[in-house]
């Protein structure tokens, strides 16, 4: 019997080896935030030591490295939307100071947290890669041209349509890619798969029409129309509320497959848009380095509410705060100066802050 020491394992079959046994390599490609915007994320070289993609990312990365340029963007708004949308929760989407994993070890666990990662950073992916083709800036792709003729209101489809199938197509290309490799027998690369689609179809779901009228004098006799994406503060808002009902489920055999379905059987089986997650979230109330949980102490919170999300009864875990005054400078007295811009003034006023006890 062979002892560790005697095994002659090549370099891509030991790193093959330990992406299988780390489980929070799925979200590490938002790692790519950190990078400074002057180190290129394309080309194979960089591919290979871009910290955080799993192999088959890399491959991606090689093969379609134009892209990548957008997936980078898309780590940086997964973060910027994550934290904003949780700004006023106990788990406020803070981030590790270092290492590939951007929101702690809280995403190795099959929580509704890591639900709402997975489901923003797959939107965030599409979006990011939709834009960059109205834009140009790609070359397999361009305006979405399919979208012709004359709608059911009457206008005409024309102009540059968001190619939303093209970003869709590469977010499930690249972002699902780390769950195909682990199989769909087992219940974290399901309910990741299921989230990820949940994000793309915030998108898919939300989509605006744009319209320019033509005609004499401003008239709008013609209608020409097209198709954009929500803004992504709007799949954000969606996927906060999905996170809010958030469904949670439990492996389940059925004949020869597996499938996630309510732990509560009471609860009807979620929709392709909603959320799922398999284990309960932690409280997020202390400090624990471990698992990259900053708890609340030193938190500012809203001591007029107490029911609501951002009272400091709920984000201090209790009646733990207290109460401080501070001087803010506001603008005030603003005043519209022909043409074309307002004027104000700085005001200084005295203000009620509450926050969680240390």
């Amino acid at each position: 019997m062979p002892t560790v020491s005697a095994v002659n394992l090549s370099a891509p079959l030991l790193l093959l080896l330990l992406w299988a046994t780390h489980p929070s390599m799925a979200t590490n490609w938002l790692s790519l935030a950190r990078l400074p915007r002057s180190r290129p994320v394309s080309g194979s070289a960089p591919c290979a030591r871009l910290r955080g993609l799993t192999p088959g990312q890399v491959g991606v990365c090689r093969a379609r490295g134009e892209v990548m340029e957008s997936v980078r963007k898309a780590a940086e708004m997964v973060v910027e939307e994550c934290q904003h949308q949780f700004r006023n929760r106990r788990w406020n989407c803070s981030t590790t100071p270092r290492g590939i994993n951007v929101f702690g070890r809280v995403m190795n666990q099959g929580t509704r947290e890591a639900a709402f990662v997975h489901a923003l950073s797959s939107a965030a992916v599409a979006v990011a890669v939709t834009r960059a083709c109205t834009r140009g800036e790609l070359e397999r792709c361009g305006c979405d041209r399919k979208v012709r003729g004359v709608s059911p209101e009457g206008f005409q489809w024309s102009g540059c349509s968001d190619n939303l199938s093209y970003g869709v197509a590469f977010s499930q290309t690249f972002v699902d890619e780390p769950e195909r490799a682990k199989g769909l027998s087992a219940g974290r690369p399901l309910m990741n798969l299921h989230n990820n689609e949940a994000g793309r179809k915030a998108i898919l779901h939300n989509m605006q029409v744009e319209c320019k009228c033509h005609g004499v004098s401003g008239s709008c006799e013609l209608r020409t129309c097209w198709k954009v994406m929500p803004p992504f503060r709007r799949v954000g808002v969606v996927l906060k509320e999905r996170f809010d009902g958030a469904t949670e489920v439990r492996l389940t055999r059925i004949g020869s497959r597996t499938a996630l379905l309510p732990r509560d059987p009471q609860v009807k089986p979620p929709a392709a848009r909603d959320l799922l997650y398999l284990s309960a979230s932690p409280d997020f109330c202390h400090l624990d380095p471990d698992n990259g949980i900053p708890g609340t102490a030193g938190r500012r919170c809203n001591g007029t509410s107490r029911l609501a999300p951002d009272g400091c009864e709920l984000v201090c875990c209790g009646p733990g705060y207290r109460a401080g005054r501070a001087e803010v400078v506001q603008r005030c007295s603003c005043k519209f100066s022909w043409c074309c811009s307002v004027r104000c003034q700085q005001c200084k006023n005295t203000v009620t802050i509450h926050t969680c006890r240390v």
